[in-house]
């Protein structure tokens, strides 16, 4: 048992003392996209599945509420969030479409559409970024290992090197909350 944990811990290690050189350029990017959104009168909206979609709620949690103090409840929206409209949509339209069949309802010039997949792989939230695009809204994308098929898919990328789930995951909720620490810097958080 003693092993386990200290193979896991010395594996998270590797992994977050690897971004800085891999995920604050980024990072920047993807705040700068975020924030220029916010002020414009935009939203945010966050998809992923499984522990992504956890972290895609996370961040919406962050921003309607607060994360370090207070400032106006920010518009965002996690498209995993609904039962009914995600199981009618997987249901009609099949599972590959339930981000972008949402982001086509709600997307817009101005908009950003964050999509997080730890393998990269994510079919429905390739659809989901490419549905943006179309809508004419700004992606980012925080992917882990090669970045799948979803590199390159995205305006801002952050891949975190690895190649367990678990280690990426953790990388990517350290990441957002920089991100909301970014978001509240910038737009007045007390």
């Amino acid at each position: 048992m003693r092993d386990r944990i200290l193979r896991s811990l010395e594996g998270h290690l590797r992994v977050a003392q690897s971004l800085p050189g891999a995920c604050a350029a980024p990072l920047e990017a993807a705040a700068g996209e975020v924030v220029a959104c916010l002020r414009g009168g935009g939203k945010l909206m966050t998809m992923g599945n499984g522990g992504s979609a956890a972290d895609a709620q996370h961040l919406v949690a962050e921003l309607v509420g607060r994360f370090r103090g207070e400032r106006r409840a920010l518009p965002a929206l996690a498209l995993t969030t609904d039962p009914s409209v995600m199981t009618a949509l997987a249901n009609d339209y099949g599972f590959e479409e339930v981000f972008a069949r949402q982001v086509r309802a709600h997307a817009r010039p101005g908009d950003v559409v964050l999509g997080l997949s730890t393998s990269g792989n994510s079919e429905n939230v390739r659809r989901g970024l490419a549905a943006a695009r179309e809508c004419g809204a700004r992606t980012v994308a925080f992917l882990g290992g090669s970045g799948g098929r979803l590199r390159g898919e995205a305006d801002v990328e952050l891949l975190v090197p690895g190649d367990e789930t678990a280690r990426i995951q953790e990388a990517h909720i350290t990441l957002l909350h920089v991100l909301c620490e970014l978001i509240d810097d910038a737009l007045g958080a007390s």
